[in-house]
């Protein structure tokens, strides 16, 4: 388990410089690490064993019949989920078929590469917002970012930073409505990957998990798994073959498939995941909103990042900057030393008013 999972180990790793924050995180790292986690584990025959074992008389081999019911598909019986199992059926929605319609389980075979896909569009948005900021912030703090540095070496490095953030004054709303559109992004994809695995589930994922709820408070003798009947751990698969005269003999077999063990528990991980995440991330747009049209939240945000400036210079530098300053420079305090931004905050309030700090 090491082994797999160890190569996720450089995913985890803590920026240096911050250029987003933590509901931006919780979707390109904490979210597309599980993705790529369940992914390579549904992958592990080490620990699941074979994805798919089929029983079936001696007409076709064992081997032959697990390949087949792989590439082509099983099926259940819908209608026979409900019924008890050991006395009418012998596994939930397997048994006569009769003129009952079945349900194909297609899905299995392509988990891994869907889950995949998936955690790269949770990184889509940290791509574009990591491409469009080109390291601005890195470059800004210059070594701000550590307690200990040279005196000379802190005066010229804030001043350069001081002379461009005056030259820069009102010129930077792009950069900072670059990132709002990434985070616009990350609430989109959430959403859309809701529907987008509720699609790959034949209509099943928007109901999963409450379903899953609604099933632990039902009686024993009344209630029917919905994750049996999402993710059946035994199946149907049907071979035609020849027999001895040359008609065309139907050979039913019975197919356990384990990794529906883990995919199940995945799937309702992610329904509980997929909602709690949409759910941050929209009240974290309605938080930005609130940021963009009122810049008393801002000059509020500002103060809670320089405790150690005064209030005067703070109200001060909020009423000349427009979103794009305010955010740089909200950057800025996440970055630095709290003592050096505390003293950039001085003079930066020093060089907006006209005098040379």
């Amino acid at each position: 388990m090491i082994v797999i999972f160890g190569s996720l180990k450089g995913l985890l790793k803590i920026d240096e410089v911050c250029i987003d924050n933590n509901i931006f995180r919780l979707h390109y790292k904490a979210t597309m690490i599980f993705l790529i986690a369940c992914s390579l584990l549904v992958t592990s025959r080490q620990y699941i064993g074979d994805p798919i074992d089929c029983i079936v008389d001696d007409a076709v081999p064992a081997s032959v019949m697990d390949t087949y019911c792989w590439i082509h598909s099983t099926f259940t019986i819908p209608n026979r989920l409900g019924e008890k199992v050991g006395v009418n059926v012998p596994h939930p929605g397997v048994g006569p078929e009769g003129e009952d319609e079945k349900k194909y389980h297609k899905y299995y075979q392509w988990v891994c590469f869907f889950l995949f896909f998936q955690a790269i569009l949770f990184y889509v948005p940290r791509y574009l917002w990591k491409t469009w900021e080109g390291g601005k912030i890195k470059m800004l703090v210059m070594d701000l970012n550590s307690p200990i540095v040279e005196e000379g070496t802190k005066e010229s490095r804030k001043k350069l930073l001081i002379e461009y953030f005056n030259n820069n004054l009102h010129s930077q709303n792009f950069y900072a409505l670059r990132f709002f559109l990434c985070e616009v992004l990350n609430f989109v994809n959430v959403i859309g990957q809701i529907y987008f695995m509720d699609t790959f589930l034949g209509g099943e994922f928007t109901t999963y998990g409450s379903d899953v709820l609604r099933f632990q408070e039902q009686e024993p003798e009344e209630r029917t798994d919905p994750m049996s009947k999402v993710f059946p751990k035994v199946t149907k698969c049907t071979f035609h073959t020849y027999g001895v005269s040359g008609t065309v003999q139907k050979i039913d077999g019975l197919c356990v498939l384990p990794l529906n063990i883990v995919n199940e528990k995945i799937m309702v991980f992610l329904w509980f995941w997929f909602i709690i995440v949409a759910v941050v991330s929209g009240l974290g747009l309605l938080y930005r909103i609130a940021i963009v049209f009122t810049s008393q939240v801002r000059l509020v945000l500002l103060r809670s990042r320089s405790r150690l400036s005064s209030t005067e210079d703070i109200e001060f530098i909020n009423s000349k900057c427009e979103i794009g300053d305010w955010f740089v420079l909200y950057q800025l305090g996440k970055n630095m030393d709290p003592l050096i931004f505390k003293e950039f905050i001085s003079d930066l309030a020093m060089k907006l008013n006209g005098k040379e700090p």
